[in-house]
């Protein structure tokens, strides 16, 4: 998650160099051929096609109010996640009656859930975002490449943890061994059976979160939506130097009276602001589509495993904690 209140020119010209780029030489080849080339009539009115404008408009903007949606759910459903591994921890402490690495072992086996849950949620699929070979150098630059297990190591017995490298969703059977470990308290009457529900009831919320997370990992955005926005998108694009051609000629012969070729000239860049404007409202939802892919405007599923694990393990009194998450180039992961 961007986190610098103002964007950086840099950062906004790893996304839209290309397309300003093509914008450019594009607008600028067409004014070539009206100039140089003599063709007087390479133009469009531009009624038509500020009436396209405007649906573009209207299409970008359900587009982004959807995908927004996605991420705010998505960073709502990490809240509940902070959430309710403290109220656990907190059960935990009050409610079993046991040893300290009892407990221990209980509160360790959350942290490693919610690290595991991140990784999951960060393994990219078929209909993955690819951007621009600058924007992925970026992405690759700070994205977490071990396994799921290796990232979980530090909080599981190594029992434990050979078991779950055979497992296809690590996160899931994190969960069941929570489960399993209550069944062994309660036979060793270290908790009632009233606790193990109450407990239990906390980790049905676990599955609950975890279930929402995946229902929107592996859920893309409607492709209706977001192929057809950058379709018109770009029919606009291409069809906006001709109108602006027209556009630029009848001023220049309203305001000066005759058609001055280089004053028209203006057409290059205005065209290429207004179509870098209306690929950026695009690019911008697409972008929210998919917030778990450990991307510049994603949820920082990383800071928030770091905060938990900070409170739950400062809950059972132990020492050297580790360090906030850092934010990386204004980037928190």
């Amino acid at each position: 998650m961007y986190i610098k209140r103002n964007i950086s020119v840099g950062l906004i010209l790893r996304f839209a160099w290309k397309n300003v780029l093509f914008f450019t030489l594009y607008a600028g080849a067409i004014f070539a051929a009206y100039y140089f080339l003599g063709f007087d009539d390479l133009k469009l009115p531009f009624q038509p096609l500020s009436v396209i404008g405007i649906a573009v408009s209207f299409y970008l903007g359900f587009k982004n109010n959807q995908s927004y949606d996605r991420f705010w759910e998505g960073r709502k459903i990490w809240g509940g996640i902070v959430n309710y591994s403290r109220t656990w921890a907190n059960q935990v402490l009050t409610v079993v009656d046991g040893d300290k690495a009892d407990k221990k072992d209980l509160i360790y086996r959350q942290i490693a859930w919610i690290n595991a849950l991140r990784m999951q949620l960060r393994r990219p699929n078929s209909f993955s975002l690819k951007e621009n070979r600058m924007v992925e150098r970026l992405h690759q630059k700070h994205r977490e490449a071990h396994a799921i297990c290796e990232g979980i190591d530090d909080f599981l017995l190594p029992d434990e943890l050979n078991d779950l490298e055979e497992r296809k969703n690590v996160a899931t059977h994190l969960v069941k061994n929570q489960g399993l470990k209550l069944q062994q308290l309660l036979k060793e009457k270290k908790i009632t059976e009233f606790d193990k529900q109450m407990l239990h009831g906390i980790l049905e919320e676990f599955y609950n979160l975890q279930g929402k997370c995946e229902r929107i990992k592996n859920t893309p955005f409607p492709r209706q939506y977001a192929y057809f926005s950058t379709i018109f998108t770009w029919i606009f694009i291409l069809l906006l130097p001709f109108g602006l051609m027209d556009v630029f000629e009848q001023s220049m012969i309203k305001h000066v009276g005759h058609r001055h070729e280089w004053m028209m000239f203006l057409m290059v860049p205005f065209s290429v602001l207004i179509s870098w404007i209306f690929a950026s409202m695009d690019a911008i939802g697409g972008n929210s589509e998919d917030p778990f892919e450990s991307r510049v405007n994603d949820v920082p599923m990383t800071a928030l495993c770091r905060t938990i694990e900070i409170d739950l393990r400062d809950m059972l009194d132990e020492e050297n904690l580790p360090e906030k998450i850092q934010p990386v180039d204004n980037i928190l992961y």
